[in-house]
């Protein structure tokens, strides 16, 4: 625990409100007592550390938390700190944080027919984001008898969630969802999707000009 303490040290600042409490005054770990408030407009990386596997599993009806818990992981592919890697076969994304250390976040990924990979950048980010469907998903969804808007404003019932990150110039974003239930599934246009509690984590700690990897 100490070694990975001291990777994440070395690369990064602890940015946001943690309420850490000292070792030496409870006995404690103090990763273990950091603050858990996801919703912090940046977040330290204690916080990140003391996520995961501990968080109680999503209550019905909640919509913004994940069925699937992120984790800090092991990470051993060659990419720079702040690297975004998204695995659409484990329908998985990695952001990396140290070297040979990633956050990992569940997703939704495209469903058949709309897979797609590559080597793109975060070009724009945008809280509680307009949706514009492409007109080529408003006529599929004609046909389906279904009549999307020509435009949204963010808010809770817009299917691109809390928070987006766009990808260069495509169509193409990693966003939040108002189906969390679609996380871990292949159930989107091609978008990533995050639920809205990790895609506010994730968004909180990339930079503008981030690389993003998406592969098999």
């Amino acid at each position: 625990m100490k070694r990975i303490l001291a990777a994440i040290a070395a690369t990064f600042f602890f940015a946001g409100p943690v309420a850490t409490v000292h070792a030496t005054e409870t006995g404690q770990d103090p990763i273990t007592v950091a603050s858990l408030d996801s919703n912090a407009g940046s977040v330290g990386w204690l916080q990140v550390l003391s996520q995961g596997g501990t968080r109680h599993k999503a209550k019905r009806g909640d919509i913004n938390q994940s069925p699937i818990a992120r984790e800090l992981v092991a990470f051993n592919a060659a990419a720079a700190p702040g690297t975004i890697i998204i695995d659409n076969s484990e329908r998985r994304l990695y952001h990396v944080v140290g070297r040979g250390i990633a956050v990992k976040y569940a997703v939704s990924v495209g469903r058949k027919g709309f897979l797609w990979t590559g080597t793109n950048t975060v070009s724009r980010k945008a809280e509680w984001p307009t949706w514009v469907p492409p007109e080529d998903m408003r006529m599929r969804e004609a046909r389906k008898g279904k009549v999307l808007p020509a435009s949204m404003e963010g808010g809770i019932d817009n299917p691109l969630g809390s928070r987006a990150m766009y990808l260069g110039s495509t169509i193409y974003r990693i966003h939040g969802t108002n189906q969390p239930l679609s996380i871990g599934k292949a159930m989107s246009s091609g978008c990533i999707r995050m639920a809205n509690e990790d895609v506010e984590h994730l968004y909180a700690n990339v930079e503008i000009g981030a690389k993003v990897i998406v592969r098999d």
